[in-house]
């Protein structure tokens, strides 16, 4: 038996840190041009009898932008070390040509975040050298160096969470030790009657 509300009280200060420290992240590394990962950052606190549970929720690719992706080829330093640290392992390790990835997702993600940002790479040809490739071809070149190479962890969830959590405990006791206090007060006052 414990004080839900003294605990929902610290989850959603502790939700709302997080989901705010993450949106930061977000946008300093600029790795949500459409906003929609950013959008849909969130959490739920649900308590109930004996217990209570809570979620921060995201788009799924979320998990790819903070522990990155192993390339076909190579991995970039950082995406080995999130990769470890948050131990993810074998088989669940994000990584490109797995196959069980939806199919033309990153084909259709990156024409997508070409086009947004109208970003043409410059040919380098000799003829045409200076001129602007189509956005057909950047994404292409883009493609192809994420397949290979993958994509660098950013932490922007993980770092987020793990300077909330720091002070997540501490509130997390003290509501406890007040449910403690509150059931032995209960216990006490019962056992007099």
């Amino acid at each position: 038996m414990f004080d839900t509300e003294e605990i929902k009280k610290a989850f959603d200060d502790f939700g709302k840190k997080v989901v705010k420290d993450a949106r930061s992240n977000l946008a300093a590394k600029d790795k949500d041009v459409s906003g929609n990962l950013s959008r849909s950052l969130d959490y739920e606190f649900e308590g109930y009898k004996g217990g209570f549970r809570f979620v921060i929720n995201m788009d799924d690719y979320g998990i790819f932008q903070d522990i990155g992706v192993k390339g076909t080829k190579s991995t970039y330093p950082e995406t080995a070390r999130a990769q470890e640290k948050y131990k993810t392992d074998g088989d669940n390790k994000p990584r490109f040509g797995s196959g069980r990835g939806k199919k033309g997702g990153l084909t259709k993600g990156i024409n997508k975040w070409v086009r947004a940002r109208r970003f043409q790479f410059q040919s380098r040809q000799e003829g045409t050298r200076g001129q602007f490739l189509s956005y057909e071809s950047t994404a292409f070149i883009i493609r192809r160096s994420i397949w290979n190479k993958g994509i660098r962890a950013t932490e922007f969830f993980s770092a987020a969470f793990e300077k909330n959590f720091k002070k997540l405990t501490p509130k997390i006791e003290e509501a406890m030790s007040i449910s403690v206090d509150k059931l032995l007060d209960f216990t006490i006052k019962e056992n007099l009657r």
